[in-house]
């Protein structure tokens, strides 16, 4: 017999379904289908995200606002860009919406010609408002430059051995011989950044942004030694100019780098999720709760390694709820590992179907499945 209690408590807590439904999107989908089996329930959204797209979305959840900017794109052409200002003050800037890997703009140059001197150009605007303090959210990147882009449009100037000034674009970081770091933003003394990823990665060698990341933004086989050494001759001449070795501390490879620069400017690192749920209150959320209904766009074993489900079910466990994964699509592979953490693993998909229609009707094919769960969980009423 399920067990039902008088007013079931359910925590909602996926990540987003990208390319289909926002995190909220997705969680007020299930909140749905739980609804229709037990309308006596009482449901608890909390939108997640670790770090990548929708991470912006899910920190404003608990208040705040979000403040559009005018910056450059990794081509460096002008664009529109979300970023967010928290009930506290602080500000999320999200490396995916200035230099993401979504944007076709960016992703049409070749990759040794993109930077991220947008987001130093969306720092210094937020230092305008008065913002000291920063979390910067690390997945998505189209970028590959070390963070080189960000310090010249925080003040920083790259010069090479003649004394010429180099754009900080990956081509130009293997001629760089001197880093004039005099006209960094001075307020930076007195700001606070958080780095947001899961990525442990250094910036140099084998296990280094280049190699692991570079792929995905376009770097081909025969250029990841060269792009790799680029990176290692930016290090070489950016930490004595700054007086830090920062270059193989865990994170300074996320971003193309970029993790590297904030490391250069005192960032703390922490897991995205973890940021995310202490920012939107999920312990506090889970206080009562005797369920927790979990997901993300498709599930496998690189969930336990930090992703925004994982990191939601770990929460729940700690506070005696059980956990359930609810995904667009979960790795048969994986459910062995899975298993080991949450409750039950499903995937609203009632049959073989297209992507296309996966993608269009999440939002019923989510709300019939969670209707089902419930109605197993707790029975009707």
């Amino acid at each position: 017999m399920p067990n039902s209690p008088s007013s079931p408590v359910v925590v909602i807590a996926p990540d987003s379904f990208k390319g289909s439904l926002s995190a909220e999107e997705v969680a007020r989908a299930i909140a749905n289908g739980i609804l229709r089996a037990r309308a006596d329930a009482t449901v608890r959204i909390c939108p997640m995200a670790d770090g990548g797209e929708g991470t912006l979305d899910a920190m404003l959840t608990s208040g705040g606002e979000r403040r559009r900017l005018t910056v450059r794109g990794a081509a460096g052409a002008v664009r529109e860009a979300i970023t967010g200002i928290l009930a506290d003050g602080s500000a999320i800037i999200e490396t995916a919406e200035i230099v993401g890997i979504t944007d076709p703009v960016g992703m049409g140059v070749p990759v040794e010609t993109r930077s991220t001197r947008g987001m130093g150009e969306a720092i210094r605007a937020l230092l305008d408002a008065g913002v000291r303090r920063f979390y910067v959210a690390l997945g998505g990147s189209s970028t590959n430059d070390g963070g080189a882009g960000m310090l010249v449009g925080l003040g920083a100037k790259l010069f090479d051995s003649q004394d010429n000034e180099l754009e900080p674009t990956p081509e130009h970081l293997a001629r760089v011989a001197r880093v004039d770091v005099s006209q960094l933003d001075a307020r930076l003394a007195d700001t606070q950044f958080v780095g947001m990823s899961d990525v442990d990665n250094p910036l140099n060698g084998e296990h280094g942004a280049t190699a692991i990341f570079g792929p995905q933004k376009g770097v081909k086989p025969e250029q990841v030694a060269s792009l790799d050494a680029a990176l290692a001759r930016f290090a070489d001449v950016l930490e004595p100019a700054l007086a830090r070795t920062m270059r193989n501390q865990p994170g300074a490879g996320a971003a193309g780098g970029l993790g590297f620069a904030l490391h250069m400017l005192g960032a703390r690192f922490e897991p995205g999720a973890e940021t995310v749920a202490r920012q939107i209150g999920l312990d506090a959320a889970l206080d009562g709760a005797d369920w927790l209904i979990t997901g993300e766009g498709r599930s496998d074993v690189q969930t336990l390694h930090g992703k925004a489900p994982f990191i939601a079910c770990r929460h729940a466990q700690a506070a005696g709820v059980p956990a359930t994964l609810l995904s667009g699509g979960v790795d048969p592979a994986a459910l062995p590992r899975l298993s080991e953490y949450f409750s039950g693993c499903f995937s609203p998909a009632p049959g073989p179907i297209t992507l296309e229609i996966a993608i269009r009707e999440a939002a019923r094919l989510l709300a019939d499945e969670a209707e089902q769960l419930t109605r197993l969980k707790y029975g009707a009423r």
